[in-house]
């Protein structure tokens, strides 16, 4: 078990991981270099860094970071589950269990169907590896934002009978799978998620697995006080699940790096306070 979990690879995550570990904590960096940052190609307002790329700032700090001793793990958190004094932090198929928690998620939030958070664990999943022996013999329908979507898919390829594919084709997914090109606008069923709207057509089936590179605050963590789209803290950067921080751009204007910096200084040392 790890002190600290910080899931999201960002300045606000690495800043977080290397004030942690200044604290002596043991500490695991969980996410992915997707977010603006990534894609900046030079940054003017950062201090001490003029005319920084956004990949070379980033590649800096998780340098850092590493050289610390802090670990890094690559992928995208599921689900965090309380535990009574730690957490369960769900990766597909792998857990990571820690004391202490903090999000730097960056400020990407996906907008969700309707009849998504209705039916979340009703007929309605995000993980293959969690849930795919529910379905194994079944109909189900795949809904793809992301790239991880072809390889979750394929292995739900393996255990359902057939699978309604929405999403963009890929050469590398299963042959057996049906792609369909048209837009899912709704999930709907009563006691369970039954059925989708698909260009006004209604589509039954027995489960829909929804892929994006992004989780929804909602479905992450469950009890956690948003403002909009964005977690509310306090000055401590604790949010409203004791034992949970959130620093970065998932906390609010403004968007940028040094905010995000201090922020996720703040939240480490007030969860190493805590431990």
């Amino acid at each position: 078990m790890y002190d600290i979990a910080v899931v999201g690879a960002g300045p606000a995550g690495y800043s977080a991981a290397i004030q942690a570990r200044k604290r002596g904590k043991s500490v695991i960096i969980i996410g992915q270099n997707t977010g603006w940052l990534s894609r900046a190609e030079r940054i003017d307002n950062y201090p001490g860094m003029p005319g920084v790329s956004g990949p070379e700032m980033l590649r800096v700090m998780q340098e850092q970071a590493s050289a610390m001793g802090a670990e890094e793990r690559e992928g995208l958190v599921h689900q965090i589950i309380p535990m009574g004094g730690s957490f369960s932090l769900s990766l597909g198929a792998n857990f990571v269990e820690a004391r202490r928690v903090i999000l730097c998620t960056g400020a990407r939030q996906p907008r969700l169907l309707p009849g998504e958070a209705e039916f979340l664990g009703r007929g309605v999943s995000y993980c293959a590896t969690c849930d795919g022996r529910f379905y194994k013999g079944k109909h189900i329908a795949i809904i793809a934002k992301g790239e991880e979507a072809i390889y979750d898919t394929n292995y739900l390829a393996g255990l359902c009978a057939r699978i309604d594919f929405y999403g963009v084709p890929d050469p590398e997914i299963d042959p057996h799978i049906i792609v369909h090109s048209e837009k899912v606008t709704a999930i709907t069923g009563e006691d369970r998620a039954q059925a989708l709207i698909a260009d006004g057509e209604e589509r039954r089936y027995d489960g829909v697995f929804i892929f994006r590179e992004a989780m929804a605050l909602s479905a992450l963590l469950s009890g956690i006080e948003t403002e909009g789209t964005f977690i509310r803290v306090d000055r401590r950067m604790a949010t409203s699940v004791p034992g949970v921080f959130a620093a970065g751009d998932c906390t609010g204007l403004p968007l940028q790096v040094a905010k995000a910096v201090g922020e996720g200084c703040v939240a480490a040392l007030s969860a190493a306070q805590e431990l």
